[in-house]
C-alpha cells in the first residue's frame, strides 16, 4: 500500500532528466555550429586575399599597356579650321586672338607685346620724333639755326646771310656793358677795361676837347679827308688841323680815318700817302688806328658802285698795307651790310675792324675792335649829335 506523495515525487525526477538532455544536446549544437563558422570564416578571408591579388596584377597589367601605347594627341585651338576662316590684319587683335589660342589649348600664353614698358617705348620713341622734327624746323630756320645773321640791305630789304665759320667770332659778353651818362663802357670784375671815343669831322663843328676829357673821352678819330665820290678828287677835311691839334693839347689819344672812293689799288695807294704826308707833322700823337672808311652814298651815284667785291676787297688791302707799311696801325670801318656783304673778311681777318650800328647791342657775328654804337649821341664839348664809340683795345698801351 503507497503513502500519499509518493506519485508527485516520481515525474518530478523524470523531468529533471529531461531537461538536462536537452541542455546537453542544445550545448553539443552550439558546439558544433561555432567550429562550422570558424571554418567558414577562415575560406572567406583567403578568397578575398585571391581576389585583391588579382586586382592588383590586372591593375599592373593595364599600366605596363598605356605605358607602350603612344599618347593620346590633344586637340588644340589652332587645330580647328574656323580660326583661318576671317584674315587678322590689325595687330594688336592678333595678339589677342593668339592668347585666346594659348588658354584654349591651355599652353602657357606669351608675354604680350602691348606691355606697359613697351608703351612707355612708344612714347618715348614718338616723343623723340617730335623732337627731331622740332629741331630740323629751326635748322631750316635760319632766325633760329644759329648759322645766320640778319642784314639790312642799302635798298631797305632783309637778308639772313649764311656766316662763315672759319671767320673768327665775337666773343664779347653783352651783361658786362654798361652805360654811364649816355657813355658805354665794358666792365669786368667791377673794372672798366674799355675805352670811351668819339669820332669827329667838319660836320661837327667846333669842339671843346677839354669838355670832351671831362666828360671821360678817352680818344677820338678824327677824319683827315676824303675823296669825292664824284669827282674823284682828294681833299684835306676842313676842321682837320684845328681838330688834331686841339686834341694834342689835351693829350687825348688820337686815331684818323679817311673817306674813300678809290675805284683801284693804284689810287687806294695814293689815299693812302696823302694819309701820311699829312699826318707826318703828328706821327708821336698818332696813338689809335688809321681807318679806310669806304661807303656807299645815299641816294646819289658814287664810284665805287660799279666795282665787284673782289675789286672792293683789293682796293681795301692796298689802302691798309701802305698805311701799316709806314707805321701805324691799319682798320678797317663799315657796316653789318658792308662789311659782310660788301668785301671779302676772309681776306681781312689780319686787320682790326671798326663796326658801326646804332643798336644797344651790335648783332655783329665777328670780331671787332671797335664799335660806334650811336650818330646821334650827347656828350659834353660837342654841340649837336655827336658819334660815340667804344674801343676793346688799349692802342695807346701797346
Amino acid at each position: 500500500m503507497r503513502l500519499p506523495g509518493d506519485e508527485g515525487q516520481g515525474r518530478s525526477g523524470a523531468s529533471v532528466v529531461y531537461t538536462i538532455i536537452g541542455v546537453a544536446v542544445f550545448v553539443l549544437a552550439m558546439v558544433f555550429v561555432l567550429l562550422k563558422s570558424n571554418d567558414t570564416h577562415k575560406s572567406g578571408s583567403e578568397y578575398l586575399k585571391e581576389m585583391q591579388e588579382q586586382e592588383e596584377e590586372m591593375a599592373e597589367a593595364e599600366s605596363e599597356e598605356e605605358q607602350t601605347q603612344e599618347p593620346e594627341k590633344k586637340l588644340r585651338a589652332q587645330d580647328l579650321d574656323f580660326w583661318d576662316m576671317y584674315p587678322v590684319e590689325d595687330e594688336e587683335e592678333k595678339e589677342g586672338l593668339e592668347e585666346t589660342e594659348a588658354i584654349l589649348s591651355g599652353e602657357p600664353s606669351k608675354p604680350s607685346k602691348s606691355t606697359f614698358a613697351e608703351k612707355a617705348e612708344k612714347e618715348r620713341q614718338e616723343q623723340k620724333q617730335k623732337e627731331q622734327e622740332a629741331q630740323e624746323e629751326v635748322q631750316n630756320d635760319p632766325s633760329k639755326d644759329g648759322k645766320h645773321t640778319l642784314i639790312t640791305n642799302r635798298d631797305g630789304t632783309d637778308e639772313w646771310v649764311l656766316m662763315n665759320p672759319y671767320l673768327t667770332k665775337n666773343t664779347f659778353d653783352s651783361t658786362k656793358m654798361e652805360e654811364k651818362a649816355g657813355l658805354k663802357r665794358y666792365m669786368e670784375n667791377g673794372k672798366k677795361i674799355s675805352y670811351v671815343g668819339v669820332d669827329i669831322s667838319k660836320q661837327t663843328g667846333s669842339v671843346n676837347f677839354r669838355s670832351l676829357k671831362a666828360a671821360g673821352v678817352d680818344y677820338v678819330m678824327i677824319r683827315v679827308g676824303g675823296r669825292g665820290y664824284s669827282t674823284g678828287q682828294i681833299s684835306l677835311d676842313d676842321d682837320f688841323k684845328e681838330h688834331i691839334e686841339g686834341a694834342i693839347a689835351e693829350e687825348l689819344d688820337i686815331g684818323i680815318y679817311f673817306y674813300s672812293q678809290a675805284i683801284s689799288p693804284e689810287e687806294a695807294v695814293q689815299e693812302a700817302s696823302f694819309v701820311i704826308q699829312n699826318l707826318e707833322p703828328y706821327r708821336a700823337h698818332i696813338k689809335y688806328p688809321v681807318a679806310i672808311d669806304m661807303e656807299f652814298v645815299a641816294n646819289d651815284e658814287a664810284r665805287i658802285d660799279g666795282l665787284s667785291r673782289e675789286d672792293r676787297t683789293n682796293v681795301t688791302i692796298a689802302f691798309l698795307e701802305a698805311v701799316k707799311g709806314a707805321g701805324y696801325v691799319p682798320m678797317v670801318y663799315g657796316d653789318k651790310e658792308w662789311l659782310i656783304k660788301e668785301v671779302d673778311l676772309t681776306k681781312l681777318q689780319n686787320y682790326d675792324i671798326w663796326l658801326a650800328q646804332e643798336a644797344d647791342i651790335p648783332d655783329y657775328p665777328y670780331q671787332y675792335a671797335m664799335w660806334q654804337y650811336s650818330t646821334k649821341g650827347v656828350v659834353n664839348g660837342i654841340k649837336g649829335d655827336a658819334n660815340l664809340n667804344i674801343c676793346f683795345i688799349g692802342y695807346s698801351q701797346r
